[in-house]
């Protein structure tokens, strides 16, 4: 399929939902995978080309005027990463108001790849925070997930992969997609050796009391489901006191908890809180009994 679009068509849209809606809007048919390469040749990109500087995963060499730009990308960067940071780096070429961090054009590193935080009020970091929105708008357009995320009536871990694989991103950028537009309360705790990472929350999840390099609670099922790449257990219920603080007097909601493990001592954990006036739910409730049995058999 040929692009129609030129960054003409963007005029007047500056926020990072604002063009990836018109882009989504001018281009209907765009397939899925997103084409980022294609797409960011016809918005005015000359190249997309290998960056050797040390300590940096991208980078985007414009004029003033940014009358045209070339993406540097962090030589060997694995195929999704590469894709997101295309993303990344296109959204600083179109977005008006982020100013250079280099003489040249823009410098971005792990850091700078890494921050979502939109209410940031330094500017630098905000700007980054923009340009991941974009990546992951544009690559994960949020009507196509919707369509994903609302097929069954219960969360399983299982979409954040089908996410990851159907969208051609990496399982991190699926998660925090799945955690976003989900229309459950859910979080996701990105481990690595039994210590967390990274979580992304529903913003209606409660506070999870656990920081960065703290140990997973001893109850999750994080040390007894089997280290089976890829493979999810079972969805159950676990105590929701130790994930989460609960004030005194305060009713505990009820928690359900997800695990998969993937390579070199990574896994992620799919946390579900469940509003008190769902208590009656079951996880298994749109399974025959015949199904109920082959999935508990497949997770022992």
């Amino acid at each position: 399929m040929t692009l129609s679009i030129s960054r003409m068509d963007l005029d007047g849209n500056c926020s990072p939902i604002a063009l990836v809606t018109k882009i989504l809007k001018l281009e209907p048919n765009l397939k899925i995978p997103i084409p980022i390469e294609e797409l960011a040749y016809k918005l005015d990109i000359n190249s997309i080309q290998e960056l050797t500087t040390a300590g940096y995963e991208g980078g985007l060499v414009t004029d003033e005027a940014r009358s045209s730009g070339d993406i540097l990308i962090k030589k060997g960067m694995y195929h999704q990463r590469r894709r997101f940071t295309i993303g990344h780096e296109l959204a600083h070429f179109l977005i008006s108001y982020h100013k250079p961090s280099a003489p040249n054009g823009f410098l971005c590193d792990k850091t700078a790849m890494n921050n979502w935080d939109l209410k940031e009020q330094i500017k630098a970091r905000k700007m980054e925070a923009q340009a991941n929105q974009f990546a992951s708008l544009i690559l994960i357009p949020p009507p196509q997930l919707r369509k994903i995320l609302n097929r069954d009536r219960f969360t399983y871990l299982d979409r954040m992969f089908e996410i990851h694989e159907f969208f051609d991103v990496s399982k991190e950028a699926a998660a925090r997609s799945f955690v976003e537009y989900n229309p459950e309360c859910v979080s996701i705790l990105i481990c690595k050796d039994g210590k967390l990472l990274r979580k992304y929350s529903k913003r209606d999840f409660p506070w999870i009391k656990l920081n960065k390099g703290q140990a997973i609670p001893d109850i999750s099922a994080l040390y007894t489901h089997p280290v089976t790449t890829d493979k999810t257990s079972s969805l159950q219920e676990t105590m929701a006191k130790e994930w989460i603080d609960v004030k005194f007097g305060s009713r505990t909601p009820k928690m359900y908890e997800q695990v998969v493990h993937q390579n070199y001592g990574y896994s992620m954990i799919m946390l579900k809180t469940i509003a008190f006036a769902d208590m009656d739910y079951d996880p298994e409730e749109n399974l025959t009994s015949k199904q109920r049995l082959a999935k508990r058999a497949q997770n022992r």
